[in-house]
C-alpha cells in the first residue's frame, strides 16, 4: 500500500517554476503520507509532476518510486499503489521479450508491461492496484485501477490540468481546487451513503477512476475505457467439477496473496470466510516451519449486552476458539471500548474524506492499529458473501423481490431527519430510483430464462459492483490510516468470473447458504464452524456507546452555528433520541441501525465543518 499523486498539463512549463511545483507535490504527498511513511519520491518534467509515498511490503531495498525506464529514446515513469500477484509469470514473459529488471518490485514489472503491451497491459494483471504512467514520447498519462476497485484513484480536470491522487484530500492541495458541494453531493450522502455511485467523488467536480477501467489523458482529452467486467456465460461444469474448481481457485488466491517481505497475519472472525483464509495460510506457513499470527475482534461489554437478531444471531468468540483448537496460530483477542469507538468517529472521516460506515469504520481502524505492532499485511475474508451469495437479501424472498438496492431499500429512515425544504429540493426518492435503474442497465445480458434466477443474477452483480466496493473502500482507508495493507483473496477476479455464472442450485444446494464454498473447503474447517449461520463483522451493543451518541447529537441540536441544523428537522431528530434503538432493522447493510444513524449524522456535521462546505 502506498500513496500516489500528480498533475499534468500538456501546455505546462513546470520546469520553469520547478520549486513551486515541487512544493505542490510535497503538499499533496503530506495528505497521503499515512498510506506509506517509509520513503517518498518525486518526478517532474515540463508537462507532468508525480509523487509517491511508500509502505514497504515487498522489495525492501530497491523498491523506491517513481520507477523510470528508457526504451528507444523514450522515458516511461510510474507511480504505483498495490500488489500484483502474478508478477512472476508477467516477468518471465517480459524477460522472453528482452526486458531486464533492476529491482524486484512489481512496479517495475507493471511499467515494463505497459511499455510492451500499451494500454492492454491491465488485462494481464492479477492484483489490487492503482497507478499512473507517464509516457514522455507520446505525452500521454495513463491511469489504471484494479478490476474490483480495491485501491482508490481520484481525479479532477481544471483548466486543461488533470490532477490525481489516491485520496480526495490530496487534490485540494493543488492551487485553485477547493472543497465544494452541490445538491448531487447531498443526494449521495443522504440517499445512497455510505455507498457512492461508482466514479462519483461526492465533492463537486471530483471523480474516481472506475474499477476495471484505465484512463488516458492526451491532447487535453481524458477518456476512460473498460478493460474488465463480469460477463454472462453458460456454466457447463458439473457440480463436482464446480466444487473442485472453486476449491482450487480459493486456495490459489490465498497462496498468491501471502507474498510479502514483511510480517503477515489474518483477521479471524470465526465465520467461514476468514476461517478458510486462515486455514490455508496457516497450512502454507507450517510447511516452512512458521506460525501464522491471527487476530479476532470484539467489544467490551458484549458479554453482557449482546443482542441476538436476524442479522447477527450469535457471537463469534466460540467459533474462533474452535479454529484455534484445529490450527496452531499465534492468536490475540482484541477488544474495543465504547469511548475509543466514539472518539474515532471523526478520525475515520479524516481518513475517508467523507462520512462513512460510522462505528463500523471506527472499530476497524481501532483494531488495525492494535495489529500494526505485529504485522503489516493482513489477510481477510472480505468479499466472500458478495461472490457466493451469503447475504440475507439472496435468501429472504421479501428482500429479493424488492425493486431496489436490497442493502438499502428503506430510504424512509434517511429522509425522516431531513428538513422539509431539503426533502423537496433533493428529491431523494427520485435520485435513488434513477440511480438504481441506471445500475440495473449495467448488468450483463442474462441468458437465463427463469425470472428468479435472473433476479438473483441482477442482485449478485449490483452487490459486487456497489456494496462490495463500499466494504473494500472501508478496508483500504482504515488500513491505510493504521499502516496496514488489508488483502481480500476472495476478490481475485478469477473467482468472480467463475462463480458469477454458477447457477443458484449449485451456489446454495439444498437451500444451504454458500453451500458451494462450504463443500469446496470442508476439509479445512471444524464441522460446527462449517455449517455456522452467517454473522457479520461484530459491533457494540453497549448502551454507554449509544448514550455518547445521544449526548453529542443533543449538543449539535443546541448549537445554533452547527452547519447540520439547516439540513435537518431538529424536532424529528430530537424525538428519535428519546426512543430505544432497534438493532434488528438496519438501514444500510446488516450493521447500520439506529445507533449508526446517530453516528452518521454526527459524521456529516463534522464533515461539513472540516471542509467548510455548505449547499
Amino acid at each position: 500500500m502506498c500513496g500516489i499523486v500528480g498533475f499534468s498539463n500538456l501546455d505546462g512549463a513546470y520546469l520553469q517554476e520547478e520549486g513551486r511545483w515541487v512544493n505542490t507535490i510535497d503538499d499533496m504527498l503530506k495528505e497521503v503520507h499515512h498510506r506509506g511513511n517509509e520513503g517518498t519520491g518525486q518526478y517532474i518534467d515540463a508537462c507532468l509532476c508525480m509523487g509517491h509515498t511508500r509502505l514497504v511490503v515487498r522489495d525492501l531495498v530497491t523498491g523506491g518510486q517513481p520507477v523510470k525506464k528508457c526504451v528507444d529514446g523514450n522515458e516511461y515513469v510510474i507511480v504505483y499503489d498495490g500488489e500484483v500477484y502474478n508478477t512472476a509469470e508477467i516477468k518471465k514473459d517480459l524477460s522472453n521479450h528482452g526486458f531486464s529488471f533492476e529491482t524486484a518490485s512489481d512496479a517495475e514489472v507493471v511499467l515494463s508491461a505497459y511499455i510492451k503491451y500499451g494500454a492492454d497491459c491491465a488485462n494481464r494483471l492479477n492484483g489490487t492496484y492503482s497507478f499512473a504512467i507517464w509516457d514522455t514520447g507520446g505525452k500521454t498519462l495513463y491511469l489504471c485501477r484494479d478490476r474490483v476497485g480495491v485501491k482508490p484513484l481520484f481525479y479532477t480536470v481544471r483548466n486543461n490540468t488533470l490532477v490525481f491522487g489516491s485520496e480526495i484530500k490530496a487534490l485540494f492541495q493543488f492551487p485553485g481546487i477547493k472543497p465544494a458541494i452541490d445538491e448531487k453531493s447531498l443526494r449521495e450522502i443522504f440517499g445512497l451513503g455510505p455507498a457512492r455511485t461508482p466514479g462519483v467523488g461526492v465533492f463537486q467536480d471530483i471523480h474516481e477512476v472506475l474499477p476495471g477501467h484505465f484512463a488516458i489523458y492526451r491532447d487535453h482529452n481524458f477518456k476512460q475505457t473498460k478493460y474488465w467486467d463480469l460477463t454472462d456465460q453458460q456454466h457447463t461444469d458439473s457440480y463436482e467439477e464446480t466444487v473442485e474448481h472453486v476449491s482450487f481457485l480459493v486456495r490459489d488466491a490465498v497462496k498468491r496473496q501471502m507474498v510479502s517481505d514483511v510480517p503477515i497475519c489474518s483477521f479471524l472472525s470465526g465465520g467461514i470466510d476468514s476461517s478458510v483464509v486462515t486455514a490455508i495460510a496457516a497450512n502454507e506457513l507450517a510447511k516452512e516451519g512458521k506460525t501464522l499470527d491471527t487476530f479476532s475482534f470484539d467489544f467490551s461489554g458484549n458479554d453482557q449486552y449482546f443482542q441476538s437478531n436476524a442479522f447477527q444471531p450469535e457471537r463469534d468468540r466460540p467459533y474462533v476458539d474452535k479454529m484455534l483448537q484445529a490450527y496452531k496460530t499465534n492468536h490475540t483477542y482484541l477488544e474495543c471500548d465504547e469511548a475509543s469507538l466514539f472518539g474515532l468517529l471523526y478520525e475515520v472521516v479524516d481518513g475517508k474524506d467523507l462520512p462513512g460506515m460510522a462505528d463500523v469504520d471506527a472499530s476497524l481502524l481501532y483494531f488495525c492499529r492494535q495489529v500494526k505492532g505485529q504485522s503489516t499485511v493482513a489477510l481477510t475474508g472480505e468479499c466472500s458473501d458478495e461472490i457466493f451469495s451469503g447475504y440475507p437479501w439472496f435468501h429472504r424472498e421479501e428482500l429479493l423481490a424488492l425493486d431496489a438496492f436490497p442493502w438499502s431499500h428503506n430510504i424512509e429512515t434517511r429522509k425522516m431527519f431531513l428538513s422539509e425544504e431539503l426533502r423537496g429540493k433533493l428529491d431523494i426518492d427520485g435520485y435513488v430510483r434513477e440511480t438504481y435503474e441506471q445500475a440495473l442497465r449495467t448488468v450483463p445480458t442474462l441468458m437465463v430464462g427463469d425470472r428468479l434466477e435472473k433476479r438473483r443474477r441482477e442482485v449478485s452483480y449490483l452487490t459486487i459492483r456497489w456494496f462490495m466496493t463500499t466494504l473494500l473502500d472501508r478496508m483500504d482507508r482504515m488500513g491505510a490510516c493504521a499502516g496496514i495493507e488489508g488483502r481480500a483473496p476472495f476478490a481475485d477476479y478469477r473467482i468472480l468470473d467463475y462463480v458469477f455464472n454458477v447457477p443458484w442450485e449449485m451456489k446454495s444446494k439444498d437451500g444451504v447458504g454458500k453451500s458451494l464454498l462450504r463443500e469446496a473447503t470442508k476439509d479445512l474447517l471444524p464441522e460446527e464452524l462449517l455449517y455456522r449461520k452467517k454473522s457479520p463483522f461484530p459491533k457494540t451493543y453497549n448502551p454507554r456507546y449509544e448514550q455518547l451518541l445521544v449526548d453529542k447529537l443533543r449538543n449539535i441540536l443546541a448549537d445554533h452555528n452547527s452547519p447540520l441544523l439547516p439540513l435537518i428537522d431538529a424536532k424529528a431528530v430530537g424525538q428519535f433520541l428519546e426512543t430505544p434503538s432497534d438493532y434488528g432493522k438496519p438501514w444500510f447493510g446488516q450493521l447500520m441501525a439506529g445507533p449508526q444513524m446517530m453516528a452518521y449524522l454526527i459524521q456529516v456535521e463534522y464533515w461539513l465543518k472540516k471542509y467548510n462546505v455548505s449547499l
